[in-house]
C-alpha cells in the first residue's frame, strides 16, 4: 500500500461501512419471505468477515463466488471487500469448462458456493482445479465447510476497512469471450470507487429507492450496492426471472427502480401483461450490457412512460462511459433512441481511426478512453494488454460516432464487422433496421462464408407471434434493409429461429451463432 494516505479518497470498503452504519431497523434486503434490516446485514457481514479471516483469508486472497440469489450473497460481497479479497464472480449459467478456466486463470484459492444448487458443480471444479484450498458453502455441504455455520460462531463486531490502497486489485472479472478466450480484467479499488461517484453524480435514482434485482445478485448488486445504501433504499431480489414474477413483484412492493438487459425487456414487452400490469410505481429502468432495439425502446416508452435510462461501458472501463438520461428518451426524436447518450464528462473519450488519429465529427471511429475507470490490465496477458492500451488510450473495440448534439451512437464492435465483396458492413446498422419491423421480436446479424462475396450478410430472426416465418416474410425484411441501407447491407439470407443464443451475461452470443455456419470452414473469415 502507498504510505501517502493524506490525499487518498474513500474506497468501496469505506463506502460500504458508512452506508451500512447509516441505518438500523430500516429494511435493506427482501428475498422471498425474508426481510433483512440494515443492522442484520451489517452484523452478518461482520460474522462473515471473521469467518474468512479464520480460514486465513485477507488482503489479496483470490475468491470466486457461484450462487443462486440468496440473502447471504449480499453480505458476502461486503465481507469480501472488508477482508481485502480479490473477487471473481462465476455466472450461474456458465459451463464447467468456462468456470474451470476462470479459476485457474485468476489463481483462485477459495470457492464460495451455494450448496443447495451448486454442490455437484463445486465438487467437479475442486477435482479440475488443484489450486483450490478452501471450499466454503452457503449452508450444509459434503465437500467443503459450511461458511454460514462457521460465521454464526462469531459475535458481530464494528466493521473496519482493510489496509488497501487505490491501486490495489479489487476484482478480476472475465470478459464474455465472444471474440476469443475470456480475458481476466483486473480492476483496482479506485475503479470501483470512481464508477460509484459517477453513478451518484449522473444516474437518475428515485428518491424512494426500492430496487428490484432481476439479474444474478453476485453480478448486479456490486454495481448498485453503494447507491442503494446511500439513499437508505432496499434491494428486492428475484430468485428467477419471468415476466409474470417481475410484474407481480413490481405491483406488490411498489418497486421504483430496476436494472435489465435488453433481452429481458423484450420478454416483458412481448408478455400479454405488458399493457395491463401495474407499473405506475416504476420511476427508473436502467438498461445496458448490449445494444437495445430503438423500436422496442419506443414501444416501452409508449407503454410505461419516460422511465428508461441507458448506461454504456465495458468490463475494462465499467458502466458509466456514456449515459442516455430519461429526458433524452424523446419519442419525438426517434433516431436518438438508437444512441447510448452523451459521454460522461468525468472521463476522456476520443473516436480514433486505424492510425490512432481523431476522426472528423460525424464520422465513425473506435471509442477510446482515458481516466480513473480504466482497468489495470488483463491478467497474465501482456500482449493483449499492450494492444488494448496502444497509443495511451484504452481501445474499447466499439465503433461509434457523435452527432451534432454530442450524442454517441455505437455503430458496431470492430471485430463484428462483416467484409462482403470488399465493402464493410456493420451488423448493428442492419439490426437496427430489422428490429424496427413489426414482424421482428429479436434479431442478430452475422457474416457467413460465401464463395462469391467472401462473407455474406445473414439475419437470424425470432419472429413476433402472429407472423408466419417463411420466404415471403424473409423477402419483405430483406427489402426493408435494401430500401433503408442499400443492397450491400441487405441480408443475402434470413433464418427464422425460436431463440437466439445468449452469453451468460445476456448478450446475443454471436460466437455461437457463427459456429453453426462456419463449422465446415477452415477459417472464421473469408
Amino acid at each position: 500500500m502507498n504510505n501517502d494516505t493524506l490525499h487518498q479518497p474513500p474506497l468501496m470498503p469505506h463506502l460500504l461501512i458508512e452506508g451500512l452504519n447509516r441505518y438500523e431497523a430500516e429494511p435493506c434486503l427482501f428475498l422471498g419471505d425474508k426481510v433483512a434490516s440494515y443492522r442484520e446485514v451489517r452484523e452478518q457481514t461482520s460474522q462473515l468477515v471473521q469467518a474468512l479471516q479464520a480460514r486465513g483469508l485477507g488482503v489479496g486472497s483470490r475468491v470466486a463466488v457461484i450462487s443462486a440469489n440468496r440473502p447471504e450473497v449480499l453480505s458476502n460481497i461486503a465481507a469480501m471487500q472488508l477482508t481485502g479479497c480479490i473477487g471473481t464472480p462465476l455466472h450461474p449459467l456458465g459451463s464447467l469448462e468456462d468456470h474451470a478456466y476462470v479459476l485457474e486463470a485468476a489463481d483462485i484459492d477459495t470457492l464460495i458456493y451455494d450448496a443447495a444448487v451448486f454442490e455437484a458443480h463445486a465438487a467437479a471444479l475442486a477435482k479440475r482445479v488443484p489450486g483450490l484450498k478452501n471450499l466454503l458453502a452457503f449452508g450444509p455441504t459434503e465437500i467443503g465447510e459450511d461458511y454460514l455455520a462457521l460465521a454464526a460462531g462469531f459475535s458481530p463486531q464494528p466493521l473496519t476497512a482493510p489496509d488497501i490502497g487505490p491501486g490495489d486489485l479489487s476484482s478480476i472479472n472475465f470478459t464474455g469471450g465472444t471474440t476469443g478466450r475470456p480475458k481476466g480484467v483486473m480492476s483496482t479499488h479506485s475503479v470501483t470507487a470512481y464508477m460509484t461517484q459517477i453513478q451518484m453524480a449522473e444516474w437518475e435514482f428515485p428518491d424512494e429507492l426500492r430496487m428490484l434485482i432481476a439479474t444474478p445478485l453476485s453480478h448486479a448488486a456490486a454495481a448498485f450496492f453503494i447507491p442503494v445504501l446511500q439513499k437508505g433504499g432496499a434491494f428486492y431480489v428475484m430468485q428467477g426471472f419471468t415476466p409474470d414474477t417481475f410484474f407481480d413483484t413490481v405491483a406488490r412492493h411498489r418497486i421504483t427502480c430496476t436494472m435489465l438487459v435488453p433481452v429481458m425487456l423484450y420478454f416483458l414487452l412481448d408478455s400479454p401483461r405488458s399493457a395491463s400490469a401495474d407499473m405506475s410505481s416504476m420511476e427508473t429502468i436502467f438498461y445496458g450490457a448490449s445494444p437495445m432495439s430503438a423500436a422496442r425502446l419506443a414501444e416501452g416508452i409508449e407503454k410505461w412512460g419516460p422511465i428508461f435510462y441507458q448506461f454504456f461501458g465495458q468490463s475494462e472501463a465499467p458502466m458509466v462511459l456514456a449515459n442516455l438520461k430519461k429526458a433524452d428518451h424523446d419519442p419525438a426524436k426517434p433516431q436518438r433512441l438508437a444512441s447510448c447518450g452523451r459521454p460522461t464528462p468525468w472521463m476522456h473519450m476520443a473516436l480514433l481511426d486505424g492510425d490512432g488519429k481523431p476522426v472528423a465529427r460525424g464520422e465513425a471511429g473506435e471509442i477510446c478512453v482515458r481516466g480513473p475507470l480504466v482497468m489495470k490490465g488483463y491478467k497474465d496477458m501482456p500482449e493483449e494488454t499492450a494492444e488494448a492500451f496502444a497509443g495511451g488510450w484504452l481501445h474499447t473495440g466499439d465503433v461509434g460516432r457523435l452527432d451534432e448534439e454530442g450524442f454517441l451512437y455505437i455503430v458496431d464492435r470492430t471485430k463484428d464487422m462483416i467484409v462482403s465483396g470488399g465493402f464493410n458492413v456493420f451488423p448493428r446498422e442492419v439490426e437496427d433496421v430489422l428490429a424496427a419491423q413489426a414482424a421482428v421480436a429479436q434479431v442478430a446479424v452475422i457474416g457467413v462464408p460465401d464463395e462469391k462475396w467472401g462473407e455474406a450478410v445473414k439475419a437470424v430472426i425470432v419472429p413476433r407471434p402472429g407472423f408466419e416465418p417463411g420466404e415471403e416474410l424473409a423477402e419483405a425484411l430483406q427489402a426493408a434493409v435494401r430500401s433503408a441501407k442499400g443492397s450491400v447491407q441487405a441480408p443475402k439470407s434470413v433464418d427464422f429461429v425460436d431463440a437466439i443464443p445468449l452469453t451468460p451475461v445476456g448478450k446475443p452470443d454471436k460466437k455461437a451463432l457463427r459456429a453453426r455456419y462456419w463449422a465446415s470452414s477452415e477459417r472464421s473469415v473469408n
